[in-house]
């Protein structure tokens, strides 16, 4: 990495204390699950005794939250099936994350599931209901079936829209907390921290397009910015997921984890020059095939599940077999479905399938697989706590070892409910600390550039080009240290630069978050999971480890999976 990315402290100059100033005790930073638990935590566990702040990037409806068609995995004693247990939900995560998941946080977060669907339901979640055969006049929660679950476990809401729902009712539940705000269009450029023995986050520096330039100072700062699914060419995620919040983070110090173990989603609706619309899991879960232009159904001569394989397999078992029959895509068949099931299962899809002419009853549905989560980011203790004080994560934006290499579907927005609970519980803990936000005199002085300013366009398509070709889902050593050369000249001629618009400061964190998911992907000499090396195809012991990189560090710091 060029030296340009560890000397870049702040993204802007300025005098803290000379622009408008925003006081509150816990400052959020992201309105996505994990973020809007976290608000609600700190408001409920602290009695309506501390004011939270909550900013979001874009519209609250942006996040990937909103946008999540699957569901929440949960195994829960009124659902599913009698076999199922926590023992089975834990296995299936530990198996699906290859060997580097950290079993005490996995049994945290599966054993957690019952207490937050419940609250969940008791603030109006309205989840997906089946009749029970016994008695027509009652129901239960109806759980469906996805890839690498032993069980059927997931539950879901509208079908398809489980994530809509949810980003509803915890915004709901959170603007009737009396001292939540919520800032939607802020864009927060950095954390802020005063140096020390360690260094502390004291808030963040903010944009809004009505107010400027803004900074709000915190005694805690939780992070909950989402993930980095933009830095690809091919991706499930809105525009605003840049990776914003990971590259504040290590721009600010703390310790970032796992970054080569981005996760592909392998069926996403492919139309030639339109953007990439996710279909959900929860399709091939109730019965969906993979098959090519041929006909044939390939995914049992990759694995012994099948179509319900770990996403890791099914993404390069596709590219594989499009790569044997020469063709830009395949095919997700549920013709074989009983009439009219698709579209009252999965009606959002179905909606948007018949806008593009495609009848999933009459004809297969064209897909590729694109970037989906990122299972890296900032590293966190059981507590949400970062490396740096006053600093906690949770959701997507962290790293908490519980998906390991890969993440097992489902699980992604039960962290967020979870580790958003835990996140603002730990955050009070400066709060009741008396460690009340004091304006400190920090400057950031950046001298001008003296090199010319290459196209951000063209910069942030070339990136997101080259990521996809050789940092994506197969990885070769020799095109990994060429992404590694071009990424460090556009840094020379970006990183270099004072913007003062969003397009600059997204562009300059891409960037980073480039820079620093090729040089894990680098060091990782191994496949694992979500990380596949051609040039190393097999999983190698010596790297059965989280590989923590901080800013200055030239090696990362390595921490053993806490397996079973």
């Amino acid at each position: 990495m060029h030296a340009l990315f560890d000397q870049r402290r702040y993204l802007i100059p300025f005098r803290a204390t000379l622009l408008p100033q925003i006081f509150t005790d816990v400052l959020v930073i992201g309105a996505g699950v994990a973020g809007l638990r976290a608000a609600i935590s700190v408001a409920e566990e602290s009695k309506g005794a501390a004011d939270v702040i909550v900013t979001a990037k874009g519209k609250l409806k942006e996040s990937n939250t909103y946008w999540a068609q699957g569901g929440v995995a949960a195994v829960l004693p009124d659902a599913g099936s009698d076999e199922d247990c926590f023992t089975s939900h834990v296995k299936d995560t530990m198996v699906a994350g290859a060997d580097l998941c950290d079993l005490p946080i996995v049994k945290l977060i599966v054993e957690n599931a019952p207490k937050r669907i419940a609250e969940l339901v008791q603030w109006g979640m309205p989840f997906d209901h089946v009749l029970d055969g016994s008695d027509h006049e009652t129901s239960r929660l109806a759980v469906g079936r996805e890839g690498g679950h032993s069980f059927a476990r997931i539950l879901h809401s509208d079908g398809d829209a489980t994530g809509k729902r949810l980003q509803m009712t915890l915004e709901a539940r959170a603007r009737a907390c009396e001292h939540v705000r919520i800032f939607d269009q802020c864009f927060v450029l950095d954390l802020i921290t005063v140096e020390g023995s360690t260094p502390r986050c004291v808030g963040a520096i903010t944009h809004h397009p009505r107010y400027g330039l803004q900074v709000i100072w915190a005694a805690s700062t939780i992070l909950a910015s989402g993930g980095a699914g933009q830095v690809y060419r091919e991706s499930t995620n809105p525009n605003v997921a840049t990776g914003d919040g990971l590259a504040m983070a290590y721009r600010a110090g703390a310790q970032v984890a796992d970054l080569a173990f981005m996760q592909f989603h392998p069926t996403t609706f492919y139309v030639a020059g339109a953007s990439r619309s996710l279909i959900t899991e929860a399709v091939r879960g109730e019965g969906g095939r993979l098959i090519d232009h041929t006909g044939e159904a390939f995914m049992p001569k990759y694995h012994e599940l099948a179509d319900l394989a770990p996403r890791d397999i099914v993404s390069r078992a596709i590219l594989q077999q499009m790569a044997d029959t020469n063709a830009s895509h395949v095919y997700l068949d549920c013709r074989h479905f009983e009439p009219g099931l698709f579209a009252r299962r999965f009606p959002s899809i179905h909606k948007h399938l018949i806008d593009f002419g495609v009848d999933p009853e009459k004809a297969p549905i064209p897909i590729h697989p694109s970037a989906h989560y990122m299972v890296g980011g900032v590293w966190t203790d059981e507590h949400a706590r970062s490396s740096v004080q006053g600093l906690y994560a949770a959701g997507e934006a962290s790293c908490t070892g519980l998906h390991g290499a890969n993440r097992l579907a489902s699980n992604s927005l039960l962290e967020g409910l979870v580790m958003g609970e835990v996140a603002g519980r730990t955050a009070l803990e400066l709060v009741e600390a008396g460690k009340s936000p004091v304006p400190s005199k920090i400057v950031s002085d950046i001298r001008l550039s003296e090199r010319s300013e290459l196209d951000l366009a063209d910069v942030r398509s070339s990136l997101r080009s080259v990521m996809w070709r050789h940092v994506g889902i197969n990885r070769q050593g020799e095109r990994l240290a060429e992404v590694a050369e071009m990424i460090d000249f556009w840094a020379r001629y970006n990183l270099d630069k004072i913007f003062d618009e969003r397009a600059g400061w997204e562009v300059q964190n891409l960037l980073l978050i480039g820079a620093l998911m090729t040089r894990s992907a680098m060091w990782r000499r191994e496949s694992r999971g979500t990380h596949y090396r051609i040039d190393h195809p097999l999983p190698d012991e010596d790297f059965k480890v989280h590989d923590l990189w901080q800013r200055g560090s030239h090696q990362p710091k390595l921490t053993p999976a806490l397996g079973a």
